[in-house]
């Protein structure tokens, strides 16, 4: 990479910051903006820059948003007696692909990893309790990914509110593979997963 110059070297050094992109990719990417007509780069630019702008946490339930409240929360027509819980944005996304859920959700920003340091207070968990104490739903989906972390999130949501009121507290079915995050499944496994959920005892 010596030989490079330094612009494309710090360029290729910035793409491989982000995650899931190793090296090679860093460099592949950075060969194809530099290919690229100079209107695409600078749409991709100004796309980044208004991003980071424009989009941060919907006041209710943390997920992305334009605003104070996301399109799902601004939405009348959502059930508004069924939360789901997710650990990220991404995972809103792949739940609505499905389109199989017609109610509101919870961003936790996260799972629970004692070994990573994440805990409770870490999570947006005490704003979903408050959330549950304000909305009075009837069912609420623990909808975090399928690993060690995530079912162990799951729990402890379960355990904080077990006995309220009538809440039926349920758990997505393993249409999803053990070890998978939310967004790398397909439609139809999450719309399975979602129609497949069962209690938690």
């Amino acid at each position: 990479m010596a030989s490079l110059p330094e612009p494309v070297r710090r360029l290729i050094e910035e793409i491989e910051r982000l995650p899931g992109i190793g090296p090679k990719s860093a460099q592949r990417l950075a060969l194809h903006l530099l290919q690229s007509d100079e209107a695409e780069v600078e749409a991709l630019a100004r796309a980044l820059v208004e991003a980071k702008r424009r989009v941060g946490r919907c006041r209710d339930c943390f997920n992305w948003a334009v605003g104070e409240l996301c399109e799902i929360c601004a939405d009348s027509t959502r059930e508004r007696d069924v939360v789901c819980v997710v650990e990220q944005p991404i995972d809103v996304a792949a739940l609505e692909r499905s389109g199989e859920y017609r109610g509101l959700y919870h961003v936790l920003e996260g799972a629970l990893n004692p070994v990573l340091g994440v805990g409770p207070e870490n999570l947006r968990i005490a704003a979903l309790l408050a959330r549950i104490e304000e909305l009075k739903p009837r069912e609420m989906i623990l909808a975090t990914s399928p690993t060690v972390e995530g079912d162990a999130t799951a729990e402890y949501i379960r355990s904080e509110l077990a006995g309220v009121g009538e809440l039926r507290i349920t758990r997505i079915a393993l249409g999803l593979p053990v070890g998978a995050d939310l967004d790398y499944a397909d439609q139809v496994t999450v719309a399975r997963a979602l129609r497949g959920r069962r209690p938690m005892e």
